[in-house]
């Protein structure tokens, strides 16, 4: 199943770890997607540190499901979440899920929903594990996606220095996938890939989102590098590598 033919999204959102303030551009990226029917928020609600999720519950018409602590200094929100992800999985109703979350343990759920071919956008801080990133389908760091939608609110108003402030450094290893992908395109006689089909391989080599780098679209990233070319033929966007 193709991410343009989604319909019913399922966002679980771990809120023992992750931060409130990343629901709405979370919310705005999935919609992409499809339409996000399901939404439910996991903790124990008797803890203080949830009174900012609680308070959003309404709003955004996030389910809370209520998740004591079993045992001192552990939580059973990642449990709960799995079992109600499979039994929504098996009920064979939902196209895609969403995952707001940073915790590692929920690796072997997302490389199981997957399998089903389930897209999973999984939502979290940079710094979360390896594992759980590169089992998602794509992988945003939710502070980057709320830096973002900032700056669109901010608009014109924008100073000269938020303007100018530094993106994210683009790796190796990215420039290393994007040029790898680019050679696996079909190019022209002037070594020119669409950059569609560039964007669909690097997306199935890895879980890698451009909104992590500081921009909303493949074309603005690889302008920003010296070592692609972009331009256009024939209406379409192409992408050749120089180096």
């Amino acid at each position: 199943m193709t991410e343009e033919s989604l319909k019913n999204i399922a966002l679980l959102i771990d809120a023992d770890n992750t931060t409130p303030r990343g629901i709405d551009p979370v919310l705005t990226a999935l919609a992409k997607l499809g339409q996000v029917n399901i939404r439910r928020a996991y903790g124990n609600w008797a803890k203080p540190a949830l009174t900012k999720w609680a308070g959003l519950t309404n709003r955004y018409g996030i389910r809370p499901q209520q998740q004591f602590d079993l045992t001192k200094g552990k939580n059973a929100t990642d449990m709960a979440m799995t079992i109600d992800a499979i039994d929504l999985l098996y009920q064979g109703k939902v196209d895609g899920f969403g995952i707001m979350s940073s915790d590692s343990d929920f690796t072997p759920l997302v490389t199981r929903l997957r399998q089903d071919g389930l897209t999973v956008y999984g939502f979290g801080s940079a710094k979360a594990p390896d594992a759980f990133q590169n089992a998602c389908t794509r992988f945003i760091d939710i502070d980057a996606l709320i830096k973002g939608d900032e700056d669109i609110d901010e608009g014109s108003v924008q100073t000269a220095s938020s303007r100018d402030e530094p993106k994210p450094r683009v790796d190796d290893e990215m420039i290393d996938l994007l040029g790898k992908s680019w050679r696996n395109a079909k190019r022209d006689a002037d070594g020119y890939a669409r950059l569609s089909e560039v964007g669909q391989i690097a997306g199935n080599r890895s879980s890698f989102d451009v909104r992590n780098y500081g921009y909303k679209r493949l074309s603005d990233l690889l302008r920003s590098l010296e070592q692609f070319e972009v331009t256009e033929r024939d209406g379409h966007p192409v992408v050749k590598r120089l180096r």
